[in-house]
């Protein structure tokens, strides 16, 4: 059973971010398939509240946030490496291009597009993540401005692409390509009638399919429950807190999205970097585990 479990679902369009990464790195790993919508019952347990997919789960290591799990997946395997011309900083930066501001414009499009057709069930449950009104005649008024703006992000993709290089940031792919792919994956996977934003942009289309001939490496599938038995018998990594930390070492924590999807989970902090914050918490189902969550959109209070 490989080591990396995956909680996802395959229209998910950050789990196909991730997909990519694997593919990238030819990692081999598990899918966990979790529900579109709440319940969730098996994935809260393993993160004490965050619902939000996808999740990353080693042994008793629970990653949350596409963000962190790619930075989780660099520094466990390092090679092939995600920044092929050495652009770590710019590559995590751009991801919030693509996760907040494209993905916005990807949203708008994708269920503005489908307007009736959208399920109650799909938005109410949506309705709940983001703490506002899901209403999908307001996104298919915003259609006709969210295309100019999607528009306007692939011309950016395509002026990357002028001078001929095969991946974003030239003859290897990495995480920038990943970031930049999965917004439009998920428009095509989702909205077909959406394919005018694909005419006249031929780099683009090109680079796409040289991203998806990548794959996603070597996937398998493990049960949820199963995901939960290797939770409960594997012990957590242990790991350093920051200095600015210390007075928080070991106490009670609450740590939550700061944008949507703000279940807060509780634990106490065991680990922080600059970069994340992990938090030891105990769940009858899951035993022991640690969570650990990116800083950047992410709030600590004690």
């Amino acid at each position: 059973m490989p080591d990396i479990l995956f909680h996802q679902y395959d229209s998910s369009p950050f789990s196909e971010k991730v997909r990519v990464c694997f593919g990238i790195k030819n990692l081999a790993w598990a899918a966990v398939d979790q529900p579109v919508i709440m319940p969730k019952p098996e994935l809260v347990a393993l993160t004490g509240g965050y619902r939000r997919i996808p999740v990353m789960q080693i042994g008793a290591d629970i990653y949350c946030d596409s963000q962190l799990i790619v930075r989780e997946l660099e520094r466990r395997f390092p090679e092939p490496t995600f920044f092929p011309q050495g652009d770590h900083g710019l590559a995590y930066a751009n991801a919030m291009w693509s996760d907040r501001t494209v993905f916005q414009a990807a949203v708008a499009i994708i269920f503005g597009g489908l307007g009736d057709r959208v399920p109650d069930a799909f938005i109410k449950d949506r309705a709940a993540l983001s703490g506002r009104p899901f209403d999908p005649a307001a996104l298919q008024a915003a259609v006709p401005h969210m295309e100019e703006q999607m528009r306007a992000h692939i011309g950016l993709l395509s002026d990357q692409l002028a001078d001929g290089r095969s991946f974003l940031t030239g003859d290897h792919a990495g995480l920038v390509d990943a970031n930049g792919y999965f917004n439009l994956w998920f428009i095509q996977f989702a909205f077909p009638p959406a394919a005018s934003l694909f005419e006249n942009v031929p780099l683009v289309c090109s680079w796409m399919e040289r991203v998806k001939a990548i794959g996603h490496g070597q996937r398998s599938a493990v049960s949820r429950e199963d995901a939960l038995d290797i939770a409960r018998t594997t012990e957590p990594m242990t790991g350093a807190v920051a200095r600015r930390d210390t007075a928080l070492e070991g106490r009670p924590v609450t740590v939550a999205a700061d944008d949507y999807g703000r279940d807060a989970v509780e634990g106490v902090l065991v680990g922080s970097s600059e970069h994340h914050v992990s938090i030891r918490r105990e769940d009858p189902r899951a035993g022991q585990v640690v969570v650990h969550f990116p800083r950047i959109g992410f709030s600590v209070q004690s």
